[in-house]
């Protein structure tokens, strides 16, 4: 009886915790905004004084549509020193041209099907050694000083840079609850730790990392859960893996439920997959005694944020039985949440738009409540998120300029 209260009560704390720091992140970034000492790369001194050569590795798979407008906007970049791979797996090539004679087109012989074997296949064909490689999807789109800004963060002595990752549509409602979603995890996940010299989480593209550091930790028999891997081990190798918030790749957001329903089935099967891994660096961190390492696995070890919810309100429930007190001060900790969760959607956005679709976030939960009943089908083909919206980087600044 004794052992089943302490991990009842040791499961509060582990949640309560995850619910609180958003609170935690909003007073630093008020503290630091207020005494204007928030991390600029812009006015540090280069600990390395010279321009990377970087290789930008774009994955399409069987779908070309989008990569004209991504090529596009690497040719705008105000950095030179790059060269863009376009892997074009089991796609047809022939109608694919361009002029700039940084951009090479590789079309394998046969079908790859995995994203990490796209990645490989490029560096197998790079043209030079490059220093850098940076990954991105096939509907991204780079802002003209992306590479520029990824140099300058290169020039600081870091060895991984995770780039910001902003909505490229949100022009409905589901992309709108998108980009929400994409701003908290942001700010939580990424901004806030470079604040507080942690290495950040990444996302699936718009990472960053030196070709030498990639060779040493990827492992080629391994085909899903190419993000949850690689940041597992690159947190272990480097002091730190940073978050370049200058450094904008755009993405396209989901634009309706059926959609969202499918991502979302994608990302939680694959969070529960690979929920080992937060456990391991966790062990690792709390033996090296490294704290940057040991949070990055906490924080890995999080189910998604809709269970954490789940899992409060389940808390109140059996502590107005068992101890009310506990039950109020859980009932506190969900308002504290869902107060610093509107607090920080409103200091990272003005667009009037996406904060008034802050409250229909109850519908965003409940199609992820959807997407968790569905994991069964989660390695089913029509799992994959599709693309099809033609946007170029000039008219997607001219309505959002950065």
């Amino acid at each position: 009886m004794i052992i089943l209260k302490t991990i009842f009560y040791f499961l509060q704390v582990w949640i309560a915790i995850y619910l609180l720091l958003p609170l935690f992140f909003l007073l630093v970034y008020w503290i630091k905004k207020g005494l204007r000492r928030q991390y600029t790369i812009a006015h540090k001194r280069p600990v390395i004084e010279k321009d990377f050569d970087f290789a930008a590795i774009i994955t399409a798979h069987k779908d070309l549509t989008l990569i004209p407008p991504l090529v596009d906007s690497f040719c705008r970049q105000t950095y030179r020193n790059f060269t863009v791979y376009v892997v074009a797996d089991a796609c047809d090539i022939s109608g694919l041209h361009f002029e700039d004679e940084r951009v090479i087109i590789l079309k394998p012989e046969k079908e790859l099907g995995a994203k990490i074997r796209s990645i490989d296949y490029a560096i197998n064909h790079f043209v030079r050694p490059h220093e850098v490689l940076v990954i991105f999807d096939s509907d991204n789109l780079v802002h003209p000083e992306y590479m520029h800004v990824l140099n300058l963060y290169y020039q600081q002595g870091f060895r991984a840079v995770q780039t910001n990752l902003q909505a490229k549509n949100k022009d409905n409602l589901y992309s709108r609850l998108d980009t929400i979603g994409n701003t908290f995890y942001n700010f939580t996940e990424r901004e806030m730790r470079m604040e507080l010299g942690l290495s950040s989480a990444i996302w699936g593209l718009g990472i960053s990392l030196e070709t030498s550091l990639y060779k040493e930790i990827i492992y080629q028999h391994f085909l899903g859960g190419f993000d949850k891997r690689i940041q597992a081990d690159i947190v272990r190798k480097i002091p730190q893996l940073a978050f370049a918030k200058e450094a904008i790749v755009y993405d396209e957001k989901i634009t309706d439920a059926a959609a969202m329903e499918r991502q979302r089935t994608r990302w939680i099967h694959a969070q529960f997959k690979y929920f080992n891994l937060g456990w391991e660096v966790l062990v690792a961190g709390i033996r090296k005694l490294n704290f940057n390492v040991a949070f990055f696995g906490f924080m890995n070890l999080r189910p998604p944020l809709f269970l954490v919810m789940g899992m409060a309100f389940l808390f109140v429930l059996i502590n107005l039985f068992i101890n009310p007190l506990s039950a109020l001060i859980w009932s506190a900790v969900i308002v504290v949440f869902v107060i610093s969760f509107f607090l920080i959607i409103s200091a990272k956005t003005n667009d009037k738009k996406l904060l008034s679709t802050v409250f229909y976030m109850p519908l965003f939960i409940l199609r992820q409540v959807f997407a968790l009943l569905k994991m069964g089908k989660a390695n089913k083909s029509f799992l994959k998120t599709e693309h099809t919206k033609i946007v170029f980087i000039e008219d997607l600044l001219k309505n959002e300029p950065v």
